[in-house]
């Protein structure tokens, strides 16, 4: 081993180990493994209403039999189009059960987005949330899925809840409507697929090697790459994740799914980890408040996967309604920086464990994470999991690792790992260096190894010859009075020079006295690092993880300032 792995390995928790065995068979089979031996316990819960995985099992195979009989098998693409809820769970494994490729979707994406996956993945068959059908229906004829199977969610509601949304009363047709609208002519209801008989045939079950998930990620560059994902690096990822949640008790545990099914993040960690752990999973269809304490209320998660802001409101929600967050053992946040005040919050309220981590959908997700234990650090993402190798390297020259401290590109290597973009021989060429993946992201390493992520590689503002890493600035203007969002980008000048500018969200929606911050930012950061400009947003957009898209603020202000030299 080397010196910084044999720091890694010193700071995992007692329990876990640095090499694991993993699982020789498909994603199918560890969940029909799971579905035996946890036969009469609960697998779902959707606003109260619990399916056990003797059934979960059944409906999968009934589905994946209707799928056979649409011709889907090994080779097939099927896109989904659904938020969190049971026939998410349903369709994604019955797909898989037929040796097919899922090849998830953000329901909410407008047709243009969709249109472009389309013609890339060329699905003809696509399982859609019932409100996005019609735009499912309006893509062009050429890519155009020819089934498409629309979902009801309301139809998974315990029936109370349907009883009440039949009122005709106002708040109940507006909730109808944000739950369910009238699917176009033509498309087949997802409850027709679940009346099917027995299930595919033996022989066309997937193997390893497969790819059993197919998803895109835009990164800085704006342009879609499908990055697909095998049953071995799902495995590979649930496997690592059962070593280092500990404790971990196969079939006594209530996982929280409250971030979308078609991120890796909530796919892979909330469901297929919760699933083949035999655990209960809350699957919330929306990540709102009310919904999550409904069912923490019902029965509190013992470990819950979120993003910093849901850990944030929950917190503040639960003491407004006086209500309890006592029993979630394990939090585990990604996507961004973890506030130490938040993590002091969350265990106070949760007697349990807040930890960060860190990955990317090209690593089926994870590469890295802080111990479940006291040692964890607020602010690092922790260290390596198990059998993942990690290279600290120089940008300028990748065959040379930095020196401790220093900032260096995160460098990948382990089973989760995936092998390439799909289609895209050269953009995976850029991504893989000596066998390695390529993270762009840059992070540093503390005496004790702990990493930190400093910044995109793609996103370091170049200005007079000198890197600026956007990050470590933001950090610094959040601290200022007044100030209650922020994004640094690197915008060129007339002359070609990048210059480094600020998109503020202020809790007055004013512009704050530029030279009076300026001047302040001088005392804590070198004179380049501060930034030239300010702008005012309403708003910083961000993806549906929460996490803030630099490369459309950068838009945003290009659009600003030439609006501005134009008057």
């Amino acid at each position: 081993m080397t010196e910084l792995e044999d720091r890694w390995v010193a700071s995992y928790d007692p329990r876990v180990r640095r090499h694991l065995e993993y699982p020789t068979g498909s994603l199918v089979d560890e969940f029909e493994k799971a579905a035996r031996t946890y036969a009469t316990k609960p697998a779902l819960d959707f606003f109260g209403r619990r399916t056990s995985y003797t059934d979960l099992a059944e409906q999968v195979e009934h589905v994946a039999a209707a799928l056979h009989a649409m011709d889907v098998g090994p080779g097939s693409m099927v896109a989904l189009l659904m938020p969190t809820c049971p026939q998410h769970v349903v369709a994604f494994y019955a797909v898989l059960r037929c040796g097919a490729t899922v090849v998830e979707h953000n329901p909410l994406s407008s047709v243009t987005e969709l249109e472009q996956l389309f013609a890339d993945h060329e699905a003809q068959v696509a399982i859609v949330w019932d409100a996005a059908a019609e735009k499912v229906a309006t893509l062009s004829k050429h890519v155009r899925p020819r089934v498409v199977v629309a979902v009801n969610l309301i139809e998974e509601m315990p029936l109370l809840k349907r009883i009440l949304l039949k009122l005709p009363i106002a708040k109940a047709r507006e909730s109808r409507r944000q739950l369910s609208l009238p699917a176009p002519a033509g498309t087949l209801a997802f409850s027709e697929l679940r009346r099917g008989q027995g299930g595919p045939p033996e022989g066309v079950r997937p193997r390893p090697g497969d790819v059993a998930l197919l998803l895109y990620t835009s990164g800085t560059t704006g342009t879609p790459k499908g990055v697909p994902l095998t049953h071995a690096n799902l495995i590979a990822t649930t496997t690592q994740a059962h070593e280092w949640v500990t404790p971990l008790v196969p079939g006594e545990e209530v996982f929280m799914a409250c971030l979308p099914l078609f991120h890796v993040f909530g796919c892979s960690l909330s469901m297929n980890a919760g699933l083949v752990a035999g655990a209960m999973i809350h699957l919330i269809p929306k990540p709102e408040t009310g919904l999550i304490l409904d069912a923490i209320k019902r029965r509190p998660p013992t470990t819950m996967i979120a993003v910093p802001p849901i850990f944030d409101r929950l917190v503040t929600a639960a003491k407004e309604r006086g209500a309890s967050l006592a029993g979630i053992r394990t939090g585990i946040a990604g996507a961004m920086p973890l506030r130490p005040e938040l993590v002091t919050a969350w265990e106070a309220a949760t007697g349990g464990l807040l930890i960060e981590g860190y990955g990317l959908s090209e690593c089926s997700p994870i590469v890295a994470g802080n111990p479940v234990n006291e040692t964890r650090a607020a602010g690092s993402i922790g260290v390596p999991f198990p059998d993942t190798d990690v290279r600290l390297a120089d940008p300028e020259d990748l065959a040379r690792d930095v020196e401790l401290g220093q900032p260096g590109e995160i460098l990948v290597k382990g089973p989760q790992v995936f092998s390439g973009y799909r289609n895209r021989p050269e953009e995976t060429a850029a991504s893989f260096f000596d066998g390695w993946f390529r993270t762009g992201d840059i992070a540093t390493a503390d005496e004790s190894g702990f990493l930190r992520i400093v910044d995109r590689l793609k996103e370091v503002v170049i200005t007079g010859g000198f890197n600026v890493y956007p990050s470590e600035v933001e950090n610094v203007i959040r601290d200022q009075e007044g100030i209650s969002d922020i994004a640094v980008v690197g915008l060129v000048d007339e002359l070609g020079t990048e210059e480094v500018v600020a998109a503020i969200v202020t809790t007055d929606g004013l512009l704050p006295d530029v030279a009076k911050l300026r001047r302040l930012l001088k005392e804590k950061l070198t004179a380049y690092k501060v930034p030239r400009r300010f702008h005012v947003l309403t708003e910083l957009p961000r993806n549906e993880m929460g996490k803030v898209l630099r490369r459309e603020v950068r838009a945003r202000l290009q659009e600003l300032e030439r609006r501005r030299s134009d008057s």
